[in-house]
């Protein structure tokens, strides 16, 4: 029997998600000449020639679900659509993780049902809150002894374990699967823990958070998995909501999405599904190729021939991957790939920075169509070249800069604030941070709107209170106490007359706000933290002016994680009622930032509008996540051996989840090839997402000092001839 599903394959950039759309738009709208037939069903047109009516999607029938490996690709991809379709077909856009999320949601009674639940509305945790409660909840178990062995400090443990829930979830394992299949996976290594002990920590957490209601990533995908997707009344449900559905670039999703494919289209459905064998970005946290790749035995595959639109070319990839996994084949690489080469890596960060910048300014190339690119990004290169940059009037944009919140002096500020009006958190404050907090709430009014982007960003960080100023204030005025810290009139200090009159009514205006706050705080007039917060950046920050986007995500970003950590917070006390005081959650609010947590990212984690004419700085994962594509790309430490490694995109654990080798040891040839095979698909993806030049930035040392003899030096050697030093 024909499939009518499709399945598209296709490298980075060969028309995978057009195609998608296209086929998507051939069943809502039918050729002119075959519409009739479809209305009227005309008895004299033959079998062979009609279009199988199942196929054309009509308005009033059930809806599409579209899924997308990520959020921004989701958001995109339904824009198309609906563009495509001029909205008429109703279209549901989601990552695979967000339907489960949605899913679990509407249909909790139904859970509550088969697994004896308490009946109260779900609440999810967001991973720093997760990583919180979970180490409060296993700290008793969690020994000395325990961290001895395991080799890493409590958070990373922590975070460990709970990575093992969320893998396993992904692949379709049960929660007390997991001790068999590490077991089995992990042998006789003796430098890991028990995987019983580590089995019975996440059991004990997935019991807990099902009694408070509460949903991590990994307890909603395995609620899904093994109990919704196995119902038969859900099952019902889903095959009379969805009539299609399309799923782009299916090689970053896990294993769970094929039962859900597999499911509507057993029950009738039609699917469209892109897969790029070169893909694979999210292998090594959760996502499972292989296995979907098997989703392919069930429909019609067409393959995208030839290179990708605007890239160098499927020569040169093949030229470079040649050269990486063959180093002794004597090549040279054109013209299009150049090498910045220097002996330190701060030299290297300086010259690579100067480069852009001179290209920039001689209008070879636009700001927005250049790219670095690096394995990792530390914080003094990241530093380094957006401070050169910038200088120069380059703009920068950080592909998801994944910082602590309170690395922004705006989040730090805002913190301190807190700490001085409500009471008992005096230990919280001291001086340098009160000075910080008076700068920053001290911000002058902006620039009009038609000043020229350096007056602006000067008039952006100009305040009324400049550091020294702030110092003397906080030396002399602050009074420093465990339950009332206070601040003082300007007047208490002798020479209060060099503050200035800019700074003082300054002062005084802050000084005014915290008292009016502290008296109805204590009349109990602010309904919450979070309602300071919202004064605060109402009435010092935003004052009717317009914030830079990094500035306004990060307030964003502190609004909604106190939010969500006040909600989970009431939420427990509804359940075991604390005899803490009310301030303890803001202590430990403060204290959880101060820890250096990164929280989610707000919703949407991308400015609206138009792209920015800014340089773009990102790390392999960060770059391939986000399908974007450049004219230039300078790949920044190209003698690094991170190139091949999976780092931080790879869990702990990951490869015994996968459904092809399910608890099967990893051994140092698998780990060896699977470098290999990451190598291969990260030059086969990068290069298909330039159009013109590449840059191999290579110092002969790395950060601390050891020479680099990473997988990507022939390649730079074999392009030494076209070195730009």
């Amino acid at each position: 029997m024909v499939s009518h599903s499709v399945w598209i394959v296709g490298t980075s950039r060969s028309g995978k998600t057009a195609r998608l759309v296209e086929q998507f738009c051939s069943w809502v709208q039918p050729e002119k000449q075959l519409t009739e037939s479809f209305y009227t069903k005309k008895p004299g047109r033959k079998k062979a020639e009609r279009i199988p009516e199942f196929l054309y999607l009509k308005q009033t029938e059930p809806g599409v679900l579209v899924l997308a490996a990520n959020d921004d690709n989701r958001r995109e991809l339904g824009d198309i659509i609906v563009t495509s379709t001029l909205g008429k077909y109703p279209v549901r856009a989601k990552t695979p993780l967000g339907f489960f999320q949605d899913e679990v949601i509407l249909f909790w009674p139904l859970l509550i049902n088969s697994l004896s639940l308490k009946a109260q509305f779900p609440v999810r945790l967001r991973p720093e809150t997760e990583q919180e409660l979970a180490t409060k909840l296993w700290r008793p178990q969690l020994d000395e002894e325990i961290l001895r062995i395991a080799g890493v400090n409590e958070s990373r443990l922590v975070r460990r374990i709970l990575d093992l829930l969320q893998l396993a979830a992904y692949s379709g394992v049960r929660c007390e699967d997991i001790a068999q299949i590490l077991a089995k996976g992990l042998g006789d290594n003796t430098t890991t823990l028990e995987p019983e002990f580590l089995a019975s920590l996440l059991l004990d957490w997935r019991n807990w958070c099902l009694e408070r209601g509460l949903l991590s990533y990994g307890i909603i995908t395995e609620l899904y998995s093994q109990y919704l997707l196995s119902d038969r009344n859900y099952q019902q449900h889903l095959t009379k909501r969805y009539q299609a559905v399309l799923a782009d670039d299916v090689d970053d999703y896990p294993s769970v999405a094929r039962l859900l494919f597999e499911l509507l289209l057993d029950q009738g459905a039609v699917g469209a599904f892109s897969y790029n064998p070169d893909g694979a970005v999210r292998l090594g946290l959760g996502a499972d190729p292989n296995y979907l790749e098997g989703l392919a035995e069930r429909c019609r595959v067409e393959i995208l021939t030839g290179p990708p639109s605007e890239s160098l070319g499927e020569e040169l990839t093949k030229q470079m991957v040649e050269l990486v996994t063959e180093p002794m084949v004597l090549l040279s690489l054109p013209k299009m790939v150049h090498s910045i080469q220097t002996t330190s890596r701060a030299q290297l960060l300086r010259q690579t920075a100067e480069v852009i910048a001179n290209t920039i300014q001689s209008q070879q190339v636009q700001a927005e169509q250049v790219a670095i690119i690096a394995p990792g990004l530390d914080a003094i290169a990241r530093y380094t070249l957006v401070e050169i940059l910038i200088k120069q009037n380059i703009q920068v944009e950080s592909l998801n800069d994944q910082r602590p919140l309170v690395s922004s002096p705006v989040i730090r500020a805002l913190l301190t604030m807190l700490a001085l009006v409500y009471p008992g958190l005096g230990r919280l404050v001291d001086r340098d941070a009160v000075a910080e907090m008076l700068v920053v709430l001290s911000r002058k009014q902006q620039a009009p709107e038609n000043s020229s982007l350096l007056t602006d960003a000067i008039n952006r960080v100009s305040t009324d209170i400049d550091p020294v100023r702030a110092g003397l204030i906080a030396d002399y005025c602050f009074v420093p106490h465990p339950d009332r810290p206070n601040l003082l009139p300007v007047s208490t200090f002798e020479r209060w007359d060099r503050i200035g009159y800019a700074a003082t009514t300054a002062y005084n205006e802050i000084l005014q706000w915290l008292e009016q706050q502290r008296s109805q705080q204590e009349l109990r007039l602010i309904p919450s933290p979070i309602s300071l917060l919202d004064r605060a950046i109402q009435r010092f920050l935003w004052n009717g002016s317009n914030l830079p986007y990094e500035q306004l995500a990060a307030l964003r970003e502190l609004l909604e994680t106190a939010q969500h950590y006040w909600e989970i917070d009431t939420r427990l006390r509804q359940i075991a009622p604390d005899e803490t005081t009310p301030y303890t959650t803001i202590i430990q609010f403060i204290q959880l930032l101060r820890r250096g947590t990164i929280t989610a990212n707000p919703y949407p984690v991308r400015p609206i509008g138009g792209t920015r004419r800014a340089v773009t700085l990102a790390t392999i994962f960060q770059y391939r996540s986000s399908r974007r594509s450049h004219r230039w790309h300078f790949w920044l430490d190209a003698g690094s051996p991170l190139w091949a490694k999976g780092g931080a995109a790879t869990l702990f654990g990951a490869p015994f989840f996968l459904r092809d080798r399910l608890g099967e040891p990893w051994t140092a040839e698998d780990e060896k090839l699977a470098e290999e095979q990451r190598l291969r698909r990260i030059l086969t993806d990068l290069l298909s997402r330039v159009s013109e030049r590449v840059y191999l930035c290579h110092s002969d040392l790395a950060v601390n000092g050891q020479e680099q003899l990473g997988p990507l030096l022939p390649l730079v050697n074999a392009c030494v001839t076209h070195s730009v030093i």
